[in-house]
């Protein structure tokens, strides 16, 4: 009778470890996403993919994440694939992702362009996917369940807070250009009406194509119209030869805003002390009294020698943050009971609590950076500044 009993106890085991996939049998949680290593977008990329790098250590040496489903800490493991920051390849990527490895989870790319390209694939096989890198009203308007966006940077929240410091630093006169670009493109159909609600005079508002080599034209353009604010809706390629030639040309306005790039790991290392007053967009700061923000740069720096890039590292840090508390609250690894969670829960993050409305972020406000003395310090709003603006910039420094 003895045996018999062992026998059922055996059987009725093996029965619920089958209906459960094997899961006393797990030993990582397989993290999968496409990453521009290469191509136009891997200078900005770099601060995102360390980020996740950063997370994954960090992580395990904790134990990894804790799974009720599986009544223990699992480690963690990034399974990723190069992009060559193509919007069709990330797509098949994420395809090989979810139909041949099976990962487990899903991180975001790089760039709002393979967002957007990306977005279908989550909402085909219902996958949670927390983008960081990415801001677009119409990612927005999309009103998807399974994609999140975790930026304040949304163009028409950016675009205002920016007029909004032009407006208090009394700014009388603005140049825009901006690169034939999705993120860029947006943002313009903004500022444009801002301004001119703000009653600004707009000396100059000109584009330029994608994969641009000289920017001096432009440049000279814009100088000769005297602006007190040259506002530059850039990409990092154009970002940093921009940075570079405006110097060359002697263009040295009061206030210089730059989109994307300004705020990347290689920006500062690159420009030294030509950083000083250029602003750009972001909404962090290690000086700001979130929960980790310091400790997130220094574990940074200590591992890659570098600062982080003010928004893409630290955007990617806070979705990986969210995923990882989302697994730990609903204790599964279901992909609908974890879109739950994040849907509805509020998360703190190294960039404060967030709280998703639809799919987005509205708790975290739009917030203008700019480069002082070596650093990158919040300038606008007031109420949450780690430093006053400095306006008007100075000098370039002499060669």
């Amino acid at each position: 009778m003895m045996k018999k009993f062992l026998l059922l106890v055996i059987g009725v085991f093996l029965i619920i470890f089958c209906l459960n996939g094997g899961a006393l049998a797990k030993d990582n949680i397989r993290i999968g996403f496409s990453m521009a290593l290469t191509g136009p977008f891997a200078p900005a990329a770099k601060g995102q993919m360390d980020a996740y790098l950063l997370w994954e250590e960090l992580v395990n040496k904790n134990g990894g994440i804790l799974v009720k489903e599986f009544g223990r800490r699992l480690p963690v493991k990034l399974v990723y694939y190069d992009d060559k920051s193509e919007a069709e390849t990330a797509v098949k990527v994420y395809e090989k992702l979810i139909t041949d490895d099976k990962v487990d989870l899903l991180f975001a790319p790089n760039s709002t362009t393979i967002h957007f390209a990306v977005f279908p694939i989550a909402e085909k096989y219902k996958a949670p996917i927390v983008g960081n890198t990415a801001a677009s009203v119409k990612l927005r308007d999309l009103k998807s369940k399974y994609f999140w966006f975790v930026t304040a940077t949304m163009a028409d929240r950016q675009m205002r807070a920016l007029v909004d410091l032009l407006i208090s630093l009394k700014v009388k006169t603005v140049a825009v250009v901006n690169i034939q670009d999705i993120f860029p493109r947006e943002n313009l159909e903004f500022l444009i009406p801002y301004l001119k609600g703000g009653g600004f005079e707009i000396v100059l508002q000109k584009d330029y194509p994608r994969g641009i080599r000289d920017m001096v034209t432009v440049l000279s353009e814009a100088k000769g119209k005297n602006p007190d604010a040259f506002i530059a809706l850039s990409t990092p390629p154009d970002t940093f030869l921009t940075a570079a030639q405006i110097q060359e040309v002697g263009f040295n306005p009061k206030f210089f805003f730059q989109l994307i790039g300004a705020a990347a790991v290689a920006f500062g290392p690159r420009l030294g002390a030509a950083t000083e007053g250029i602003s750009t967009f972001g909404h962090w700061s290690p000086k700001a009294p979130w929960p980790g923000a310091k400790a997130f740069l220094d574990n940074y720096v200590a591992k890659f020698k570098v600062i982080p890039d003010y928004l893409n590292s630290t955007l990617a840090y806070v979705s990986c943050q969210i995923i990882e508390q989302a697994v730990e609250r609903a204790g599964t690894l279901n992909w609908e009971k974890l879109s739950e969670v994040i849907a509805k829960e509020e998360f703190p993050t190294i960039n404060g609590p967030i709280r998703f409305t639809g799919s987005e972020n509205l708790q975290t406000p739009a917030m203008v950076l700019q480069w002082q003395k070596g650093e990158i310090e919040i300038i606008w709003p007031s109420e949450v500044a780690t430093a006053k603006p400095l306006y008007p910039k100075p000098p370039w420094p002499k060669k």
